[in-house]
């Protein structure tokens, strides 16, 4: 989907997916943060960070956290919800084509791979196997009922994990009633020196 589709979301109504205000929402990000194996991070990507009221609540478990969206004014919503939170940066970048440089132990995946294509999936998990550190969490969450986007959440979260599966392990699947999670674990090295430089 173009940026353009949610810049003209957004310029309609400013919470347009009700992220600020839903239960189901609430109940999604309450789940989201209890799969979380860590109760910390060094540095942590969020793709699809909207308005960024997951963002708010992932952030405290970072150390640095990169959040990425394609609609500016989402992105402006944001950046005031987080403004005491000096460890995220906020960027007006698309995933995989703008994804950013250096590796993470988290990445987010949270409703966004079923705006994209097959070939999208494919690059994404390249740049999954170069920018997952050593004993990195790859979370994918995923709406499950119908869509009108390219793939549905389940289709979505299986290609992700096929693009991913020669480089990852399964730690958690779990569906609820409308989305489901999945976690995959790079595993780390045998010796010392895993995971991020320092």
């Amino acid at each position: 989907m173009p940026p353009s589709y949610f810049e003209q979301l957004y310029a309609g109504d400013p919470d347009p997916w009700g992220f600020a205000t839903s239960a189901y929402e609430r109940h999604k990000y309450g789940t989201t943060l209890e799969a979380l194996p860590r109760e910390r991070y060094r540095r942590a990507l969020e793709v699809g960070c909207s308005i960024g009221v997951l963002t708010a609540q992932l952030a405290p478990r970072c150390a640095e956290l990169v959040a990425l969206d394609v609609a500016e004014q989402a992105l402006e919503q944001a950046r005031r919800r987080c403004a005491t939170l000096p460890q995220v940066e906020f960027r007006r970048a698309s995933f995989p084509g703008e994804a950013p440089a250096g590796r993470f132990d988290l990445i987010l995946l949270s409703e966004v791979v079923y705006y994209l294509d097959r070939a999208d999936i494919a690059r994404a998990g390249r740049w999954i196997e170069n920018g997952l550190a050593p004993g990195g969490d790859l979370l994918l969450v995923h709406w499950t009922g119908p869509t009108d986007y390219p793939l549905s959440g389940d289709t979505a979260s299986e290609l992700v994990l096929e693009a991913v599966a020669g480089f990852t392990r399964p730690v958690l699947g779990r569906r609820h009633d409308r989305y489901r999670l999945d976690l995959v674990r790079r595993p780390p090295p045998a010796g010392p020196g895993a995971g991020l430089p320092p």
